[in-house]
């Protein structure tokens, strides 16, 4: 039986100016433009037919803070889909608070890094599908990798970052997959610094050569500008696309991408 393939819209969400939360879209992790009420988006999607929904609170490892639970309870009592929730999550006691308002799965990169024991503690307390390990990577082509890939005739390889790309580690993505995977995630959720919010599509070398080391399924996010995009993405081994911008601006609707991906033999929910 062939598992259906999944579209997921996230909402990336920020204080405002007063200190209430608010939907923001930019352009590689920058320039960020106010796009919407969370809990009004998210109603919005539940009811639009998506498969899953993201909230990434997109500030909290960076500034330090927790991520806004109320916020993330208000969305939960919308959406009636999977609903997976990151940003500041650093504790086992952090994924419990997070689930206990109402996410199904959380998603963790700064405080998995930092110590990747948290992401066996968070299997075992929890079970391994809460846990989604979340890399931001960017693409290096200097020789302080571990693992290349050729691109257009230039080798690179790609780094994991943290705090929302804002800092780099020096870790090579592909062995921090694995790695994750040994500790017990049960989904990678993988972003392009180098595509985010660009519309160029997904970083399809990035996303093959994760989903060839890793047998976990893989979500691809950033870059997606049209759902050729998302079946470019499913045909070199992504389980799941996510996008923002797209449906956020209603370029596209849920509806319309999976019906394109079905018409093209991609195995979706209608």
């Amino acid at each position: 039986m062939t598992l259906t393939k999944r579209v997921i819209p996230c909402i990336d969400v920020d204080l405002d100016e007063d200190g209430e939360a608010a939907v923001y879209t930019g352009v590689q992790f920058e320039e960020l433009k106010y796009t919407g009420d969370p809990v009004e988006m998210a109603k919005r999607y539940n009811e639009a037919g998506a498969d899953e929904f993201v909230f990434l609170d997109i500030t909290a490892s960076a500034e330090g803070r927790e991520t806004m639970l109320d916020v993330v309870e208000g969305v939960a009592d919308e959406v009636f889909i999977p609903l997976t929730v990151g940003g500041g999550i650093r504790t086992v006691a952090d994924i419990k608070e997070t689930l206990r308002a109402g996410a199904d799965k959380v998603s963790i990169n700064t405080g998995a890094i930092e110590r990747p024991e948290l992401i066996t503690e968070g299997a075992k307390a929890f079970g391994s599908q809460c846990i989604v390990v979340s890399v931001d990577a960017r693409r290096r082509s200097d020789d302080q990798g571990e693992n290349y890939v050729d691109v257009d005739g230039e080798s690179v390889w790609f780094e994991a970052t943290v705090k929302g790309g804002r800092e780099g580690t020096g870790m090579d993505v592909l062995e921090w997959v694995e790695e994750a995977e040994r500790r017990g995630a049960g989904e990678i959720f993988v972003n392009s610094i180098d595509r985010d919010g660009t519309k160029d599509g997904y970083d399809l070398p990035l996303m093959e050569a994760v989903a060839k080391r890793v047998s976990l399924p893989i979500i691809a996010s950033s870059g997606c500008g049209e759902p050729e995009h998302m079946k470019d993405v499913f045909d070199v081994g992504a389980d799941a696309a996510l996008a923002a911008s797209i449906f956020h601006f209603d370029e596209y609707s849920i509806e319309e991408t999976k019906r394109y991906l079905d018409e093209n033999g991609i195995p979706v929910r209608l």
